[in-house]
């Protein structure tokens, strides 16, 4: 009796161009677990017939997380490094009826371009941005980043970070966007929930997501393979319903929090500026 072979079609590859696959991302890296949440809030979205998959733009500045516009099947942005946010500021101008997303880490959103995110969130920009945070520059070779706690080592740190991080949760909040969270890679439930329900909001949207980077973040504080990275991530991870803001500070020691710090629904930009358009 013969065998047939049967290969079934993973539910997100619609969205991806799978003649790219496998991706670049270093095995352990959280960027495909994160890149997979945010599709699958995608695609309940679109199965419900509240975005346009043809009105869904990704734009990404330059760095490991940057590379997600490589990989998904609808349009997309690779933009220089730090620029991602202003150039779908524009892109959101020129077309209001789109669905702009912001994808990169944090050294390119809040290093970079830490001076675009603020004044995006200032202006409460119908954007939605996610903020990959693996904590150091990860492509360039590990250096230490606006994001790297206190005390931990990294290639221009050998003697462990002296600097304070900025608290990019906090930075943006005070700015009085629409929405701010934070979730993780090792809690991707939490990834597609909250950008599910931010896919559904105007004005300014900030997702931070923490993100194990195995190879220049995690051998350089003595985790030396993947799964002893993530374990350790987890560990310092709670999970809260409504945290107040003064919870969103971190460090590695005591770990951080995750949950949707701010919720609202004031009008956007476009809305307040009169060009609104359905």
């Amino acid at each position: 009796m013969a065998l047939t072979r049967v290969i079934a079609e993973h539910p997100l590859s619609k969205y991806l161009v799978n003649e790219r696959l496998p991706h670049a991302w270093c095995p352990g890296c959280g960027l495909g677990i994160t890149l997979g949440a945010i599709l699958r809030a995608v695609d309940r979205k679109v199965r419900e017939g509240k975005i346009d998959i043809k009105k869904l733009v990704l734009v990404s500045g330059i760095g490991c997380s940057a590379r997600a516009s490589f990989y998904v099947r609808f349009d997309s942005a690779h933009t220089i490094h730090g620029r991602a946010i202003p150039f779908a500021t524009g892109a959101k101008l020129a077309n209001p009826s789109l669905e702009v997303i912001v994808f990169g880490g944090d050294g390119d959103i809040a290093g970079i371009g830490g001076n675009h995110l603020i004044h995006a969130a200032r202006r409460n920009m119908d954007l939605l941005v996610f903020m990959v945070s693996n904590l150091v520059y990860a492509m360039t070779g590990g250096q230490v980043a606006p994001t790297t706690p206190t005390g931990l080592f990294t290639t221009t740190t050998p003697y462990g970070n002296p600097e304070r991080p900025i608290n990019v949760v906090k930075l943006v909040a005070s700015q009085n966007p629409n929405y701010v969270a934070r979730a993780s890679a090792t809690h991707p439930a939490l990834i597609e929930q909250y950008t599910y329900r931010a896919l559904g909001m105007e004005g300014f949207r900030f997702i931070e997501v923490i993100s194990m980077c195995p190879e220049v973040f995690g051998r350089h504080i003595g985790y030396n393979d993947p799964v002893s990275l993530y374990k350790a991530i987890k560990s310092k991870t709670r999970v809260k319903a409504r945290p107040s803001l003064d919870e969103a500070d971190y460090d590695w020691n005591h770990g951080w929090v995750l949950g949707e710090f701010i919720i609202k629904n004031n009008p956007g930009y476009l809305r307040t500026t009169g060009r609104w358009r359905a």
